[in-house]
């Protein structure tokens, strides 16, 4: 675990260094926005959401994004003789973005941040809240059919601070450049 947040920083730095040695090349700032679907990953329980990201695009190889998710699907898990229900109330994050791109439409990517979520359980009718900070780091696809749109690929590891509980988050997503 703890050597994919090394390799997920490693590949972001690589990934920036050729940026801050070709400023004078570098194309202009783009602005990007997607829409699509997660699947998180804790423990026994997956959990669906449709989730949204605005980024910008500094030249050629660095980028920050925004991104917010709600919850579509929620699971249930078995505790004892209780079935609890489980669902994913929001999910927000910021994060630095590093690319490398094979061609005028193909980009690989690394990303590392911060973000929050929001889990609701419910049985034999209580419901209980939790809220959980996390380092976020992952690594994807994208590519552009055109100019402006694009279909893009990712996977996205969160690490709680306060629990020994992580998620695995696998998204798909259309791309639209601004």
């Amino acid at each position: 675990m703890k050597s994919l947040i090394v390799l997920a920083a490693t590949a972001a730095a690589v990934l920036a260094a050729p940026a801050a040695a070709s400023a004078q090349s570098m194309s202009p700032t783009t602005f990007y926005g997607s829409i699509g679907y997660a699947n998180a990953a804790i423990d026994d329980v997956n959990l669906g959401a449709v989730q949204g990201r605005l980024g910008a695009r500094f030249g050629q190889y660095v980028g920050v994004e925004g991104e917010v998710a709600g919850g579509v699907k929620e699971d249930s898990v078995r505790v004892g003789a209780v079935n609890v229900d489980v669902e994913l109330k929001h999910q927000v994050a910021i994060y630095g973005v590093g690319y490398l791109p094979l061609n005028p439409q193909f980009d690989l990517l690394a990303r590392v941040g911060y973000g929050n979520s929001k889990i609701e359980a419910s049985a034999l009718g209580a419901a209980a809240a939790a809220d959980g900070d996390s380092w976020n780091y992952g690594v994807g696809g994208q590519y552009f059919f055109d100019d402006k749109n694009g279909v893009r690929v990712d996977y996205t590891r969160h690490d709680f601070k306060d629990s020994s509980d992580d998620a695995d988050v696998w998204a798909v997503a259309y791309t639209r450049k601004f």
